[in-house]
């Protein structure tokens, strides 16, 4: 198991841990509870998303609006008292509570997940190599052909301009 991390600023087990970007350097700190509340970076009643359901009373709705949760009977009420939902179908049954909330934090309400740049880049070349032949086969087949010597020519350039760029990465 790893090394128990000690506060910075009295030797105590740090339980926060901060991590700051200074200048485009990263700075890590590690508190234990009480020094992160004298330097207030923790909060001492911690994040919940109950609380920041709470706060928006338009999301919320009336306290006359309950909803519950018909796989665990987990209801509004509940959600508001501990902050967590009581199951996975939860999610869907608060729904209209959520869903508020979550599209003003996030760019959306679908998680897309992330793609590295470098797979990004060979997606979209494949993508592209595929549509340039597709074409190429259409025009030859409807006897364009300077259109199909056009499509030949792009798909020569962009496989010539893949193949130096692996030379260059695997030098």
């Amino acid at each position: 198991m790893g090394d128990v991390l000690k506060c910075k600023f009295c030797d105590e087990v740090a339980t926060v841990h901060l991590t700051q970007i200074i200048n485009n350097k990263i700075h890590k700190v590690d508190l234990c509870e009480t020094c992160a509340q004298q330097k207030g970076v923790s909060d001492p009643e911690g994040f919940s998303l109950a609380e920041m359901l709470m706060q928006s009373n338009a999301a919320m709705g009336s306290d006359d609006q309950q909803l519950q949760c018909p796989a665990c009977g987990f209801n509004t009420s509940d959600f508001r008292r501990t902050g967590r939902m009581g199951c996975a179908e939860c999610y869907t049954a608060f729904e209209p509570i959520l869903e508020p909330i979550l599209e003003d934090m996030h760019s959306g309400l679908k998680h897309t997940g992330k793609v590295p740049s470098h797979a990004l880049n060979r997606q979209s070349y494949h993508t592209r190599l595929h549509h340039l032949k597709a074409a190429l086969v259409r025009a030859v087949e409807g006897e364009a052909y300077e259109e199909a010597a056009k499509y030949r020519d792009e798909i020569h350039a962009l496989e010539s301009g893949a193949s130096e760029q692996n030379k260059v990465n695997k030098a």
